[in-house]
């Protein structure tokens, strides 16, 4: 295979990278940029089907939200595979809560990526 073509083929992990690495720098306007403005995120939570966030400015208010209630929270990528527009992510989830109680969870990520932006980023986690 050229490498162009594997270059294709590995475009949405590396999208995947730079979004995760824009979330450990709580950077949600880097994240953004990586997310088309149809974009739709479904959390984990509620259990047990998690909620639906439609559309960038939907999806930015989580993350500003998030960032803010959990103010130590990283995602350490655990594996990560893609093919094409397509790339899943398991991951291991930490926090600290306001009484200074440190957490964690496992799960995994499925993303969709179209045109060099995510469009789709469904989480589930183990429990």
């Amino acid at each position: 295979m050229s490498p162009a073509r594997m270059s294709r083929l590995e475009s949405a992990m590396r999208v995947v990278l730079e979004f995760n690495d824009a979330f450990n720098r709580h950077d949600v306007s880097a994240m953004m940029r990586l997310m088309s403005d149809d974009c739709v995120f479904e959390n984990t939570a509620p259990a047990p089907d998690g909620t639906v966030y439609s559309g960038k400015q939907a999806v930015t208010q989580f993350w500003q939200d998030l960032f803010r209630e959990s103010p130590h929270a990283h995602i350490e990528i655990e594996d990560i595979f893609g093919l094409g527009e397509r790339c899943i992510m398991r991951w291991r989830y930490d926090w600290t809560d306001a009484a200074g109680k440190k957490g964690h969870i496992r799960g995994v990520d499925l993303f969709q990526v179209k045109n060099g932006l995510i469009s789709e980023k469904l989480s589930y986690v183990k429990g």
